[in-house]
């Protein structure tokens, strides 16, 4: 089963390449745009004379069977795509061994598709300090489903009930720091906490809490780090998005005992 989730993460890290490639190539993302063009596992594609390899391939696959080169104009290949092709297989092997140790393997589902869209968030967050509505709204719905059909499988609906508490609670007390320190976080961070708060509180209230105490710590850390660095000054604005994510990916990876 390893092996299945295993390929899975490195079909999903090729939509996630697809997904920020634009950040790469022009400034489509930065107009709100949806990066999506016909270009399905474009990562692929010769950076340098545009080739693309004769089937669909991921970019992992063309990199290894190719050593790293262009089979047409023998230029170096780039490393973004296997790289988060490969990271996103680790990452998805991960937390299914985890949520295999918790006995809460139904909830897999939901959780690898958080992390994939949280993965793909924070790299454009990173990036262009926004959090694009148009992958945030819709992983709403998604994920609500696999949640639900999570406890229905479990026969429990009391981690489901859990989930909307704490995505509402999240959200709202994002959404009063938003108001009352806007310069410090915006709203895409608003919304994307109704997000990890639902996935988290799924699993355990316990979970929710370090998620978002790690969050907030790693981005401390770092603020400060830049600051003495002297990398970045108090009017500085960093990208929430990735600590919220690291946080809560931490959340789920380390036991609470």
């Amino acid at each position: 089963m390893l092996l299945a989730v295993a390929l899975a993460g490195l079909v999903v890290g090729s939509f996630v390449d697809v997904a920020v490639g634009g950040l790469f190539r022009d400034d489509h993302l930065l107009r709100g745009e949806r990066p999506f063009r016909g270009e399905p596992l474009a990562s692929a594609r010769c950076p340098g004379c545009a080739a693309q390899p004769d089937r669909p391939a991921l970019a992992v696959v063309t990199w290894v069977a190719n050593r790293g080169r262009c089979p047409a104009c023998r230029g170096r290949l780039g490393v973004r795509g296997p790289v988060l092709e490969l990271s996103t297989a680790v990452l998805f092997v991960t937390l299914y061994a985890r949520l295999a140790a918790n006995g809460q393997l139904a909830a897999a589902p939901a959780v690898l598709a958080f992390a994939a869209v949280g993965l793909a968030l924070a790299l454009i967050d990173a990036v262009t300090q926004r959090l694009p509505d148009w992958l945030v709204l819709p992983s709403y719905p998604v994920l609500a489903a696999l949640l639900t059909v999570a406890s229905g499988l479990h026969g429990d609906w009391w981690p489901l009930a859990r989930a909307l508490i704490g995505g509402g609670v999240l959200f709202g007390f994002f959404l009063v720091m938003a108001l009352t320190y806007p310069a410090g976080l915006g709203f895409g961070d608003v919304k994307f906490a109704g997000l990890i708060g639902g996935v988290l509180a799924y699993l355990s209230w316990s979970a929710l809490i370090r998620g978002v105490f790690a969050g907030f710590l790693f981005a401390a850390v770092v603020g400060v780090g830049l600051l003495v660095a002297r990398r970045a000054s108090g009017r500085t604005q960093i990208a929430f998005g990735p600590f919220l994510i690291l946080g809560a990916l931490v959340a789920v990876l380390v036991p609470s005992g």
